[in-house]
C-alpha cells in the first residue's frame, strides 16, 4: 500500500495575502498547486495599474502579466521549485483584447516545450484594476521522500 503525502497549504509571509481562507499553495505528494495569483503587491497596490492627479486610471496587461509570473516564481521558490517545474497553467483575462500583451509577457518565461496553457475571459476579477489572474500546477519531486 503507498502512502499518499499531501501537505498543508502554506501562506508566504511578504507576499500579498489572500483575499479569502486559502493558501498560496498546496503540496500534494509531487504536485504544487498554485492557487489564483494576481499582480497584487504586500501592500495591496497593484502592479500594472496607476492613477493619475486627475484620477484617471491606465491599466497595463504587460506589466500585470510580468508581475502574475513573477509572483508564481516567488511561491515556487517557497515551495522549493521553479517556473521550469510548471506543467499546466490557467489564465483568466477581464477583456481578450489585452491577449496580445499577456502573450508576449507569457513567451518571455515560457515556450511550446513549457507547461500547457488554457486562457479564458471572464467578466471581472477581484478588484477593478485587476486584468490577469494565474493559476498554476508544477511537478516537483520531493528530496528524500522515501516511497
Amino acid at each position: 500500500m503507498s502512502a499518499r503525502k499531501i501537505d498543508g497549504g502554506r501562506v508566504i509571509p511578504g507576499k500579498a495575502t489572500p483575499r479569502g481562507r486559502f493558501p498560496h499553495f498546496r503540496r500534494a505528494g509531487d504536485f504544487i498547486y498554485i492557487s489564483g495569483t494576481s499582480s497584487r503587491r504586500p501592500d495591496n497596490s497593484i502592479a500594472g495599474a496607476a492613477a493619475d492627479a486627475m484620477g484617471t486610471v491606465s491599466l497595463d496587461i504587460r506589466e500585470q502579466t510580468e508581475a502574475v509570473i513573477e509572483n508564481i516564481r516567488d511561491i515556487l521558490a517557497d515551495a522549493g521549485a521553479t517556473l521550469a517545474d510548471v506543467v499546466e497553467v490557467s489564465a483568466f483575462l477581464v477583456n481578450m483584447n489585452d491577449f496580445g500583451g499577456y502573450n508576449q509577457v507569457y513567451g518571455r518565461y515560457f515556450d511550446e516545450s513549457g507547461p500547457a496553457r488554457t486562457t479564458v475571459a471572464v467578466h471581472q476579477l477581484p478588484h477593478p484594476h485587476l486584468l490577469i489572474e494565474i493559476k498554476a500546477v508544477a511537478y516537483a519531486p520531493q528530496q528524500g521522500d522515501a516511497r
